[in-house]
């Protein structure tokens, strides 16, 4: 593994979950929520924002590597299911929206692992309708997180709420979109 910018800010992805986790799990009153919130949403931002920004910076710095390429969607995956996990835990997601998307991201996961086994990794490459899911997901999981009204009045948890079935849909939409381009290497293999 090079040691370089992209796959250092990666690792800061993997590092922030537990970070991000603690800020929730921690002791302390309900009148600390409201700081609990803010600095747990600036948490997952922060790596969100890390996720896009370490791509950038591969591409332009001429740093892609195997090992970057199999950590970044990892780290991308860990980080949403801790933080679906924990907005499950908070009561501020329905189990079985975190169900569609946790179990999407395995079995796609799966899938694409099993298509390179086969050398056929292209058919499940990363899709518009993928990365449109992801973008709902990372828009939706931060004001989940922040779940106050903004100044008092935008009520982001309802937006959020709206944002995160709608990544759901995206998420199984995507899932059979895939399954749909695996399914002539599923049906020759067996």
């Amino acid at each position: 593994m090079r040691w370089n910018l992209p796959n250092a800010l990666t690792w800061l992805r993997m590092l922030a979950i537990p970070l991000l986790v603690a800020v929730y799990l921690l002791p302390g009153d309900d009148a600390s929520m409201n700081t609990r919130n803010l600095v747990g949403t600036s948490i997952f931002v922060a790596a969100a924002v890390t996720d896009w920004f370490d791509g950038w910076l591969a591409r332009r710095l001429g740093q892609t590597s195997a090992f970057g390429a199999f950590l970044d969607p990892v780290a991308d995956k860990l980080l949403v299911c801790a933080a679906l996990v924990l907005l499950l835990d908070l009561n501020r997601v329905d189990a079985l929206v975190s169900v569609v998307i946790i179990g999407r991201e395995i079995a796609i996961s799966a899938l694409r692992e099993w298509m390179a086994g086969m050398g056929a990794r292209t058919s499940v490459a990363v899709h518009s309708i993928g990365k449109l899911k992801t973008v709902a997901q990372l828009v939706a999981i931060p004001m989940l997180l922040y779940h106050q009204p903004l100044f008092g009045v935008v009520p982001i948890h309802e937006i959020g709420t709206w944002l995160i079935y709608v990544a759901a849909l995206l998420t199984l939409w995507s899932m059979f979109y895939y399954l749909r381009q695996a399914w002539p290497h599923l049906r020759d293999s067996s």
